[in-house]
């Protein structure tokens, strides 16, 4: 495989998040729940279900809400958050 199509490859690996659906789910009465994060992928081409803990569905929801534009890389399963103003 050439160097080109590599790149073309890897560039279709990323994917725009243009949607998120939160869920908690109760596992028993009276014990932790568990989180999912349904990632819709250009407006529904492609879905990604991530389960976070609870610490870290916090600052996954906020950086959602700071980021102007996120992305997901399907190969690495990295999400980028991407146009944050740093205060």
């Amino acid at each position: 495989m050439s160097r080109d199509d590599e790149q073309t490859k890897r560039r279709y690996t990323i994917r725009q998040v243009t949607n998120i659906q939160a869920s908690w789910t109760e596992t028993e009465r009276g014990e932790e729940g568990k989180f999912t994060l349904q990632l819709i992928l250009d407006n529904g081409v492609e879905e990604y279900i991530l389960q976070p803990d609870s610490d870290d569905i916090d600052v996954i929801l906020k950086l959602f809400a700071r980021s102007a534009h996120t992305t997901f890389d399907l190969d690495r399963k990295v999400l980028m958050f991407g146009n944050m103003t740093v205060k």
